[in-house]
């Protein structure tokens, strides 16, 4: 499985210093040389960070570009820590309406209006997330990477439910919601996270059943809760749109209900849809062959198939 780096850019401090572990003393320092400490990296991805299709570029990423691609309206404003200073914004951010909108509405600019907000940083973050813990049982090398993800996820996701909670919410903040409550509930932060996901989606699907996001999302966390055959019209939706990770999720739910066969005609398809991917396929139709009872994420760890 092809792994895309996580962007470099707009990485917020906040997360940084939620994210990261006790600094560290740099080596090879002698005698009175001051101490220099570094401040960790975050380690990379496990899921692919673009689950609409595996060779792109994350969807953030990509939104980026067309911001800074956009044309750019300088705007000086009040310096909300100083208010006898002034500020020049002189760069696009990625802004949703917050109410009464139905359908995706991204637009770039360098401030949010009324009834808007600058989803720049929450997406940032959201992204990261998804690397780790898209699907049950997240993936974590660090265990103090592990704690700030969780500390920053429940600052974010308190943060989109207060937006969420109007009857009104556009589809912008209850997307972002529900990702949100998914990832809280895989990385067991409560069982509220399972109950506020399964409301989301189904405000989600109640404003537009077809989204292929949304499906997939809902799909293969049905699936992973336990809820399989309840998964499959969702996935299946998510496949029929086109979305490369709705494949493996229906592998995982066939295997867990233990249609082997099916499993393996699923991965068949994947290999014509996505021949790039014919090393992963194989391997876990091999699995599947020797009757090991794996979760396809959990045979994903395998180093080999991440490239």
């Amino acid at each position: 499985m092809t792994l895309k780096p996580l962007a470099l850019v707009l990485v917020t401090a906040s997360l940084l210093s939620a994210c990261g572990t006790t600094p560290v003393k740099s080596q090879n320092k002698v005698n009175n040389e001051p101490i220099i400490y570094t401040e960790p990296d975050i380690t990379p991805p496990f899921y692919a960070l673009n689950p609409f299709n595996y060779a792109q570029p994350p969807v953030f990423e990509l939104e980026l570009k067309k911001a800074a691609a956009e044309p750019v309206q300088k705007l000086e404003v009040t310096d909300p820590n100083n208010p006898n200073k002034k500020l020049i914004l002189d760069s696009n951010k990625l802004i949703v309406p917050t109410v009464n909108s139905s359908k995706r509405g991204m637009k770039y600019a360098v401030l949010a209006g009324e009834n808007e907000i600058d989803i720049t940083a929450i997406d940032d973050f959201l992204q990261m997330v998804e690397g780790k813990a898209r699907h049950y049982p997240p993936q974590f090398t660090d265990r103090q990477e592990r704690r700030g993800f969780e500390s920053k996820l429940k600052e974010v996701s308190t943060q989109l439910d207060t937006l969420a909670s109007h009857d009104n919410a556009s589809f912008d903040i209850l997307i972002r919601a529900f990702k949100a409550s998914v990832m809280g509930r895989n990385l067991d932060l409560g069982s509220s996270y399972t109950t506020k996901s399964l409301n989301y989606a189904q405000r989600i699907l109640k404003i537009n059943k077809d989204d292929p996001e949304a499906n997939l999302w809902f799909g293969f966390s049905l699936s992973e809760g336990g809820g399989q055959r309840e998964a499959m019209p969702y996935l299946d939706k998510a496949t029929k749109a086109g979305v490369q990770e709705a494949y493996l999720s229906t592998v995982n739910t066939y295997l867990g209900m233990e249609q082997k066969k099916n499993a393996i005609q699923a991965l068949k398809n994947y290999k014509v849809k996505y021949p790039e991917e014919a090393e992963v396929a194989d391997r876990l139709i091999l699995e599947i062959d020797k009757q090991n009872r794996y979760n396809v994420w959990q045979i994903m760890k395998n180093p080999a198939l991440s490239k």
